[in-house]
């Protein structure tokens, strides 16, 4: 059960966001400019083993011309994660849990695992700030029925168009292409080779909101 604590948090997310996302490929803004961040929508997943906090974050950077809005999968964690040193974010002080490691999630096993378990509709969204309590604006959907969801092994690039998890299923062996959508464009939409998706609601600079697909699966060879 995803347990939402009110307290105080320091460093916040968006700091550690403001040093770590000027460092990622896909960063669409300029060399030497800091971003200027807000929070803008998200979801939660619950680990079924009850110690990793799962959250898919987006943030909007208005430092630019025009503002972008950046799909960050969060996970934390009680202690580090052995031989993940690049994948770390940073650390916070959480005023009830103690200190905290922030890792960008596509990189951690446990979020890895309830991300596909979610496109194939074994596990439940939750919404990013209520204890307890599912989002039925965040959409999991897979073309076919009776997958399996444990996986037996993944492989993560990044690249400027995003973030590419390729995973194998430990079932039989199948290889599927799990796209990160880094950049979250309004009424994004997934194409007809996909195999599968998560699609949530996007704010817009209006006050209105757009769907868009947060992650991406395709077949792979």
């Amino acid at each position: 059960m995803t347990v939402i604590h009110r307290t105080t948090l320091t460093p916040t997310k968006l700091e550690l966001l403001t040093t770590w996302l000027p460092a990622q490929p896909w960063y669409r803004g300029k060399a030497g400019q800091q971003p200027e961040l807000a929070r803008a929508g998200g979801f939660r997943l619950d680990d079924p083993e009850g110690e990793v906090g799962i959250e898919f974050m987006a943030v909007t950077d208005s430092s630019g011309d025009q503002p972008v809005t950046y799909h960050v999968p969060f996970s934390y964690r009680g202690a580090s994660i052995v031989g993940a040193d690049e994948a770390l974010i940073g650390t916070t002080e959480h005023g009830v849990l103690g200190q905290r490691w922030v890792y960008d999630g596509t990189r951690d096993a446990v979020l890895v695992a309830q991300l596909f378990a979610l496109i194939v509709g074994e596990a439940e969204p939750q919404m990013q700030s209520t204890s307890d309590t599912p989002d039925p604006s965040v959409t999991g959907w897979f073309a076919e029925t009776g997958t399996k969801t444990a996986l037996a092994s993944t492989t993560v690039t990044d690249d400027p168009d995003g973030t590419d998890l390729l995973v194998e299923t430990a079932s039989d062996g199948r290889r599927l292409a799990i796209h990160i959508n880094r950049v979250l464009q309004p009424g994004q939409d997934t194409d007809e080779q996909a195999l599968g998706h998560v699609t949530a609601d996007v704010p817009l600079p209006d006050g209105t909101a757009a769907r868009t697909a947060f992650v991406v699966v395709h077949a792979h060879p």
